[in-house]
């Protein structure tokens, strides 16, 4: 077990270690479209990357019809193994609208010897995210 303490130690050395290893300017929260951001998630149990839709609900609808409408291009050529969630409740109860794509090995934010499999995993996958993301910006714009 570690303490809240050496938790966040870990984490911030994880992202540190991250952000050296990958040197590169994610979208994340600079999307331009409101409630679309992009995310990086790793804990103590899974990693993923995510594009999460936080917005009122009538935005979220009309930008998730949109992501639904570009459903199969984003698993053909891009992310095959992407899961659409129309709705996603968050730890918070927040609902969302998300389309992720985990990595299927089990890691943690707590053991240094998955945090490789996890950068490579992040760097590629949204990578590839991104790609789709700056191909289809023009069809998401509300």
């Amino acid at each position: 077990m570690f303490s809240k303490e050496e938790s966040r130690q870990l984490r911030q050395e994880f992202w540190t270690s991250f952000g050296k290893s990958f040197p590169r300017k994610w979208i994340l929260y600079d999307t331009k479209i409101k409630g679309l951001a992009f995310k990086f998630h790793f804990d103590t149990k899974s990693a993923m990357v995510a594009l999460d839709v936080e917005d009122d609900l009538e935005q979220r609808i009309t930008i998730w019809e949109r992501l639904e409408s570009l459903k199969s291009i984003l698993k053909m050529d891009y992310l095959p193994n992407a899961i659409f969630a129309e709705e996603f409740i968050l730890k918070n109860g927040k609902e969302i609208s998300r389309i992720y794509l985990p990595l299927e090995q089990k890691v943690s934010i707590h053991n240094k010897n998955t945090w490789r499999e996890v950068m490579v995993f992040f760097n590629d996958e949204m990578l590839k995210f991104e790609l789709f993301f700056e191909d289809f910006e023009d069809v998401l714009r509300v």
